[in-house]
């Protein structure tokens, strides 16, 4: 061999073991999901295992058939040696692969391959496989060789010459055709036939063959017994019996016409197919679990509706709550008011004056004070001002069991729903759920609880701060009014004195201004209602704020509570929305991976078509 002829081949193997390399990660991550994909036939596992085990193997030539065909007198005659046992009864009950060896040598692994190796220049190049026969009335037999089919990287399909073609054959046929192989057609015993008889069986098996599959094979006529004949105890052979055989078509195919370029890639081809037939198959497990999932997807959106219905319906209870606390507080203010306007009255303003007189001299000095906040006090108590706000605590302790009564019978629906979802799934999905679908034992009241402690202070706030403040508003307020009036008064009386010392030139300017005078008197007893206008304004606006702490505070504990609830009901049902959510997301990775991998089997099937072809620049084609 030339030097450049030794190049070509060791770039040639180069590309091969590259190839080979990513077929084998390939079949690894292919190996890490397929078991994860549910009703997945076991057997594609397998299928995927073998192609693993492939590619670590030498070329693979099977010889398969009906029992009694031939098939191991065809590869006894073809190294030369009685190799395999050959009878009139199967003799064939295991799978035989037969390798290079220096020495024969016997190895079984399990119960169904036996691997012989033996010294034969052909099995140098490639590895025969021998069959148990593909008959229906031996099943086991069958089974056996049907399962190692998707192994053989070119099939050898024997049938008698006298048998040719029988129903029986057209479906092995069709069943290799189904795996994807090559498959060369062995008819045997053809020593039987004259020249005539041997063209006319070809030319029916062609026929056969185009008319049933739509393809044309390679039909070989041979004959195992001539084949045999052929060879000499020395090892050598009649070169024209071993024509006549023609089983020297089988031999130059192997040394010839099967160069190492299309033996490297019928090689990667091999478990390519495996794998594309094993990856279609998951792919469509995959997609017929989501459809079956599917169905069922609709639970969790039922149960978010279900929790979200149930949750609108206790917003709308705390609402509800809201408003009468709102409601209370309104009347509180507008009962407030009135009291306030009422102690402010303009017709109360001549002895509120006197009052204030009488504070400002001191008579007041000892239970003065006392009485202006009691006047308040009496006149809140007289129009009930602070009875809604009495009321507040009996409002707020409704929310509580209203809430909670929801929840218990929220839950309660909800578990008998998951439960009963649950019940209809199927078996392989009910097997993966975690945990059981039941109400919780107790139940937290702790958000509501607490929030006394809140509003016990704005409740007392809203009771007792404003009577003092109000007390002591009016008596500065009588103060100023009546040292008003006072200072008033002084410069009426001034003014007429000032007059009388002037002169009486004007008689009429002590009438002008006495009643200059009772004007501005007047006019300072006005205020008293103004002023009580703007303390009752005042009043409502911070009755206004604390209703809104007040009702933000009960929101707040309200929404704890009700986000405490949804969680528990989650919680009660969260087996069964755990399972679908995880199914849909393992579903959706499996989809995303398996159609990866079909994608990388692609590319592969164009790079091993490539394998050892080169175009005139010596590049890849």
């Amino acid at each position: 061999m030339d030097e450049s002829t030794q190049t070509q081949r060791n770039r040639l193997y180069d590309e091969y073991v590259e190839l080979r390399a990513q077929q084998q990660k390939l079949i690894a991550d292919l190996l890490v999901e397929l078991p994860k994909v549910d009703n997945l036939d076991e057997a594609y596992i397998h299928q995927a295992r073998d192609a693993q085990f492939h590619t670590e193997t030498p070329f693979l030539m099977v010889f398969v058939g009906p029992f009694s065909s031939g098939k191991s007198s065809v590869i006894n005659a073809l190294l030369g040696d009685e190799v395999l046992r050959v009878g009139p009864t199967p003799t064939t009950d295991r799978i035989t692969i037969l390798r290079y060896g220096e020495e024969p040598q016997q190895i079984t692994s399990g119960d169904e391959t036996v691997t012989l190796f033996h010294p034969s220049p052909l099995l140098q190049k490639v590895s025969f496989v021998d069959t148990p026969g593909l008959e229906s009335v031996f099943q086991e037999h069958e089974a056996i060789t049907r399962r190692f089919l998707h192994r053989s990287d070119l099939v050898f399909l024997v049938m008698l010459a006298t048998q040719a073609m029988t129903a029986r054959n057209v479906e092995y046929l069709k069943t290799l055709e189904q795996y994807g192989k090559k498959v060369i057609i062995l008819v045997n015993q053809a020593d039987l036939l004259t020249v005539e008889e041997r063209q006319t069986v070809k030319e029916y098996v062609l026929a056969q063959s185009r008319e049933h599959l739509g393809v044309t094979p390679e039909v070989w006529m041979v004959s195992a017994k001539e084949g045999k004949a052929a060879w000499n105890g020395d090892g050598t052979r009649d070169a024209s019996r071993w024509h006549d055989s023609g089983l020297e078509q089988v031999e130059n195919y192997i040394l010839r016409r099967l160069s190492d370029a299309e033996r490297l890639r019928q090689k990667l081809q091999t478990p390519l197919q495996i794998l594309q037939t094993v990856t279609a198959s998951a792919l469509d497990a995959v997609k017929s679990n989501q459809v079956i999932l599917d169905r069922y997807q609709s639970i969790n959106d039922n149960i978010e509706a279900q929790i979200a219905a149930q949750k609108s319906e206790q917003e709308k209870i705390v609402r509800e709550v809201n408003a009468e606390i709102a409601a209370n507080f309104k009347k509180a203010a507008e009962q407030g008011s009135a009291a306030i306007r009422d102690v402010f009255r303009f017709n109360r303003a001549l002895l509120s004056v006197g009052r204030g007189v009488l504070e400002l001299v001191g008579l007041t000095r000892i239970f003065g004070r006392v009485r202006s906040v009691s006047f308040v006090r009496q006149a809140f108590d007289r129009f009930q001002a602070l009875a809604p706000i009495d009321e507040l605590p009996t409002v707020v302790d409704r929310l509580a069991p209203r809430l909670e009564g929801k929840d218990m019978q929220a839950v309660d629906d909800l578990v008998q729903y998951a439960r009963r979802e649950a019940d209809n799934l199927p078996e392989h999905l009910r097997a993966k759920m975690v945990g059981q679908i039941t109400a919780p034992v107790s139940y937290d009241r702790s958000a509501l609880l607490s929030l006394r402690e809140k509003l016990e202070p704005l409740e007392q706030e809203a009771r007792t701060i404003e009577v003092e403040t109000l007390g002591q508003i009016v008596r500065n307020t009588l103060l100023y009014v009546a040292t008003y009036e006072i200072l008033l008064l002084i410069f009426g009386v001034a003014l007429i004195r000032a007059w009388s010392a002037v002169g009486q030139d004007q008689p009429f300017l002590p009438y002008m201004l006495l009643a200059l005078l009772i004007g501005l008197g007047l006019a300072g007893l006005l205020f008293l209602p103004l002023r009580g206008r703007m303390i009752a304004c005042n009043y409502k606006a911070r009755l206004m704020k604390l209703q809104a702490r007040y009702i933000e505070a009960v929101t707040e504990a309200a929404d704890k509570q009700m986000a405490y609830g949804v969680q528990m009901r989650r919680d009660a049902v969260l087996p069964l929305t755990r399972l679908l959510t995880a199914q849909t997301q393992i579903h959706t990775e499996q989809l995303q991976k398996l159609q990866e991998a079909r994608q990388k089997l692609a590319d592969m099937e164009r790079e091993i078509s490539k394998l050892g072809k080169r175009s005139l620049l010596g590049l890849r084609g």
